[in-house]
């Protein structure tokens, strides 16, 4: 998947925040931004709204953009509201897919496959979206749908660090494979349980979460 240069430098900033190269309360400089990527102002511009919508980066009138500070116990919480979100849209999905929409939650199962294969995390994290929004596209609630998308978008940098714990993607890809055929054959209890517990973070995986930030220097101090 090609990606844009607002997209590459958001990546970009996002693992230098997350692995800790950046700290919170630094201050981010939108001019020498353009000089180390060498891109223009615009994808600077839409990469740090885009980090804003994360919440990894604050803008203060007439002060700067700055590294946010980011709460461990508010990013649990964020995943367990996500967990659910995630669950009523499988529920609806199973009730409501269409053929033709379970030939795209297919296709994007295949293209999660490929990237597994390939051993690219980032790929795959990119493929994930599309097999997400799918289902939320087939929920067939279009408020619903927002709202996920608009939490998974503030989750998106930790959710890309889920994907480097050992084997997380190969369990991810399982579980995606276990999503789609209780969706297909229309068991909306077992499609919501099975996506509430393919996002939310317990048991050994709030302790494989945790040690990952940890490991990789992301400085989430309490807000």
């Amino acid at each position: 998947m090609k990606r844009s240069n607002a997209q590459r430098l958001r990546d970009a900033l996002e693992d230098d925040i997350i692995n800790g190269r950046r700290a919170p309360g630094e201050r981010l400089d939108p001019e020498a931004l353009c000089r180390d990527f060498e891109v223009s102002r615009t994808p600077v511009r839409e990469a740090i709204q885009q980090l804003v919508a994360s919440g990894l980066v604050t803008v203060t009138p007439k002060k700067g953009t700055f590294v946010a500070r980011v709460g461990l116990d508010q990013l649990i919480e964020m995943f367990e509201v996500m967990a659910e979100l995630e669950g009523m849209c499988g529920r609806l999905a199973a009730r409501r897919i269409t053929e033709e929409e379970v030939d795209a939650l297919r296709e994007a199962l295949m293209r999660c496959e490929a990237a597994a294969k390939a051993g690219d995390t980032d790929e795959y994290y990119y493929e994930n979206e599309g097999f997400h929004h799918a289902i939320y596209a087939a929920s067939h609630n279009g408020f619903l749908a927002e709202e996920a998308r608009q939490l998974k978008q503030r989750l998106k940098p930790y959710r890309r660090l889920q994907l480097q714990v050992r084997k997380r993607m190969g369990r991810s890809l399982d579980e995606h494979r276990e999503i789609l055929a209780a969706i297909e054959h229309g068991d909306a209890e077992r499609a919501e349980g099975l996506l509430r517990a393919h996002v939310v973070i317990q048991g050994e995986r709030f302790s494989d979460f945790v040690s990952s930030v940890r490991r990789f220097g992301a400085r989430l101090d309490a807000v």
